[in-house]
């Protein structure tokens, strides 16, 4: 059944960038920062409670079941068969709602994560999947695991069946980047979701499929030029990309700043890119920083390697 429990513990849980371009709800990958913290406590009142939230400007409920991080919890202890345990949360939210970089399934991940820890780890990161999809579609109405699977996982995902739940690790190409811009406006996933065609043609999913393949064996043989030439996404960005103002001018921006690859990070409004090495990635960060501060957009950049470790353990006690 693991460890012995803890009497508190703190986790770190990482923004995501969702679909990858060419991997619409199949395909996401973690990055350093931003992310959420997640703290909690074992309590002597039976149940679970929700006793801070902080960074969410007042907008998240503090009722367990009506929380993503809460939902996933309360799944996981259902599992487990404790009514008797109580537990108490503190969630701070440390990135943007709306952004497209996961903020939900940070949360929901967090939640169980931390749960889990704090009883002594009996299930894997694998076996909390189930829970930690619950809790995200408890924010998005969908049910896929493209957030939160790298979220949980750490690295490169690839989810075969959402439905299943059938994951796997990609592997990371050794100089490869991300360079994310989150511009200061709001999508939401339903209305990014709502503006997706419901038919798609043969000859465009083939070659997504084509792009698809190729970009998983881009990171499977380190060739970057194969990344590059696959990063494409024929379904999901032509729709979406009305939604984030100036976005073909940032993706040439990127592009010609040396990005293998540009696209939008999940629903939106932050936009991603490939790159090999670190300072291409600064240099596209930059580029596409400056294309939305030209258009009176407050824009926040974030450079980080693919984050391997996913949700962790900052301190326990």
């Amino acid at each position: 059944m693991g460890k012995s429990a803890l009497n508190e513990v703190r986790v770190f849980s990482p923004a995501t960038v969702a679909n990858v371009a060419c991997g619409f709800d199949v395909l996401g990958f973690a990055i350093e920062r931003p992310g959420d913290e997640i703290v909690a406590r074992l309590s002597s009142k039976p149940g679970l409670r929700i006793a801070k939230i902080t960074g969410d400007d007042g907008r998240l409920p503090l009722d367990p079941s009506k929380n993503t991080a809460g939902v996933a919890a309360l799944g996981l202890l259902r599992h487990l068969a404790r009514p008797d345990v109580g537990v108490e949360l503190e969630i701070h939210k440390k990135m943007p709602f709306g952004s497209g970089l996961g903020s939900s399934a940070a949360s929901a991940v967090g939640g169980a994560f931390v749960v889990n820890h704090l009883l002594g780890s009996p299930l894997t990161r694998q076996q909390l999947l189930p829970f930690v999809v619950a809790g995200e579609a408890a924010a998005d109405g969908a049910w896929h695991a493209d957030n939160v699977a790298p979220c949980l996982l750490g690295g490169i995902t690839l989810i075969r069946s959402n439905a299943e739940l059938d994951v796997m690790d990609v592997p990371i190409p050794d100089r490869l980047w991300a360079a994310v811009v989150h511009p200061d406006i709001v999508v939401l996933t339903k209305v990014a979701r709502e503006i997706m065609p419901r038919h798609v043609q043969l000859e465009t999913s083939t070659q997504q499929s084509g792009n698809l393949g190729g970009l998983l064996c881009g990171f499977f043989k380190s060739d970057y030029g194969l990344i590059g030439r696959s990063l494409h996404d024929l379904i999901a960005e032509p729709h979406r990309q009305r939604l984030i103002p100036e976005f073909y001018r940032a993706k040439r921006a990127a592009m010609e700043a040396g990005a293998l690859g540009f696209s939008i990070s999940g629903a939106g409004p932050s936009v991603f890119a490939l790159c090999e090495g670190e300072a291409s990635a600064r240099r596209a960060a930059e580029a596409v920083a400056a294309v939305f501060t030209a258009a009176q957009l407050k824009a926040t950049p974030y450079v980080s390697r693919i984050n391997p470790k996913g949700v962790h353990v900052v301190s326990e006690s």
